[in-house]
């Protein structure tokens, strides 16, 4: 488990979402709607890293619906490329997943689907792995969404994130489902509203169009927003990866 040292005051996570081992970006979580943006992983782990970032957000889609591990070698072999730190999730509901991640150099654990259905799991991870659990809290219609977002639970979003105040977890990602991967803006006020209502660092995700959204979020880090995951506006040309950066230390 390698955790990071100086955390920035705003991070900027660029974004790998894993689908048969090619990296892809959904709309709105559905798995027909994919768009493949290449074939090796590793290599889009390095090259955002010598565009400076330190972080990076890893999402095995194919796991989020199987409920296990799927992308495992493609996994592996970001880690081993990427210099900095990985955050990982998708089908992490045990906790052998947990530790065997943690063991292969994973920095940080998204957990989803179990922070709804065993909530008791969560907060023993987070004793047993300080600072190494993320509790992803996936809105669809500001009700937690769940299994890959293919199901819409009736706990609202608040009620789940304040279920984990006291329990260790090192941040909440937020997840507007509707908007992820339409490029339409961050929903930044539900972001917010949830940074200033829970006592956990929030990572914002889905919809970011361009600088702006990098911008406006960063001037929320005081509220507690952390930063934000971004892919589809990197990937389309929409958003510079070294500007991003460069913003989100300026906060």
């Amino acid at each position: 488990m390698s955790q990071p040292g100086a955390i920035p005051p705003f991070i900027v996570f660029p974004a790998i979402d894993l689908k048969g081992g090619q990296v892809v970006r959904l709309a709105e979580g559905d798995m027909d709607r994919a768009t493949v943006y290449g074939d090796d992983p590793a290599a889009q782990a390095l090259l955002f890293a010598e565009q400076g970032s330190d972080f990076l957000h890893v999402v095995d889609l194919d796991g989020s619906f199987a409920g296990h591990a799927v992308n495992g070698a493609a996994i592996a072999a970001i880690v081993s490329a990427f210099p900095g730190h990985v955050q990982l999730g998708g089908g992490i509901r045990d906790e052998r997943a947990v530790k065997g991640w943690f063991d292969l150099g994973i920095s940080r654990v998204v957990i989803g689907t179990a922070a709804l259905k065993n909530p008791q799991f969560v907060k023993d991870m987070a004793a047993a792995y300080p600072g190494g659990i993320v509790v992803a809290v996936d809105a669809r219609d500001g009700m937690i969404a769940t299994d890959g977002w293919a199901e819409k639970s009736d706990m609202p979003v608040i009620d789940l994130a304040r279920r984990f105040e006291d329990a260790g977890v090192a941040s909440l990602l937020f997840t507007d489902v509707g908007r992820d991967g339409l490029l339409k803006g961050c929903n930044v006020a539900a972001t917010v509203d949830l940074a200033r209502a829970v006592d956990i660092p929030v990572i914002a995700s889905g919809g970011v169009a361009g600088i702006a959204d990098i911008r406006v979020l960063s001037l929320h880090a005081a509220d507690g927003v952390e930063g934000v995951v971004t892919g589809r506006a990197l990937y389309d040309g929409r958003l510079d990866l070294k500007t991003a950066i460069s913003v989100a230390r300026a906060a």
